[in-house]
C-alpha cells in the first residue's frame, strides 16, 4: 500500500495513465504526417492570399478616398476665391428641382395622409 495512493478515497496504483499506445506502422504514421503538413500549407497559403487580396481592396478604397478629398479640398480653394465650381452648382440645381417633389411625398410624423396629402400625391 506504500506505492499506491489514496485519492478521494480511491486507491490508485502506480503507472502509466490513459490508453495504452496501439503499435502503429512507423510508415503509415510518418505518411499520415506529411499530409498534414501539407494540408496545413495549403491552409496557411489560402489564408495568405485571403489577407493579400484583403489588404488590396482596402488600398484600393483609401486612393478612391484620397481623390474624393483633393476634389472637396479643390472645391473649397475655389469657393474661398469667389468662384462656383460647376459641380457644385449642378448639385445645387439638381437639389432645387427636386426638393418640392420630395416635400409633397413625405410622410407626416404621425405616419398618417390627411385629405390633402392624399390629394397632391395622386396628382403627382
Amino acid at each position: 500500500m506504500d506505492d499506491s495512493k489514496m485519492v478521494a478515497g480511491k486507491v490508485k496504483k502506480p503507472g502509466k495513465r490513459g490508453r495504452k499506445p496501439a503499435k502503429i506502422d512507423l510508415k503509415a504514421k510518418l505518411e499520415r504526417s506529411r499530409q498534414s503538413a501539407r494540408e496545413c500549407r495549403a491552409r496557411k497559403k489560402l489564408r495568405y492570399q485571403y489577407l493579400e487580396e484583403l489588404v488590396s481592396s482596402k488600398e484600393r478604397a483609401i486612393c478612391a478616398l484620397r481623390e474624393e478629398l483633393d476634389m472637396y479640398k479643390q472645391w473649397c480653394l475655389a469657393m474661398d476665391q469667389g468662384k462656383i465650381p460647376s459641380e457644385i452648382k449642378a448639385l445645387l440645381t439638381g437639389d432645387e428641382q427636386k426638393a418640392p417633389q420630395s416635400s409633397s411625398n413625405k410622410i407626416p410624423k404621425n405616419g398618417k395622409y390627411g385629405s390633402s396629402g392624399n390629394s397632391q400625391s395622386k396628382t403627382s
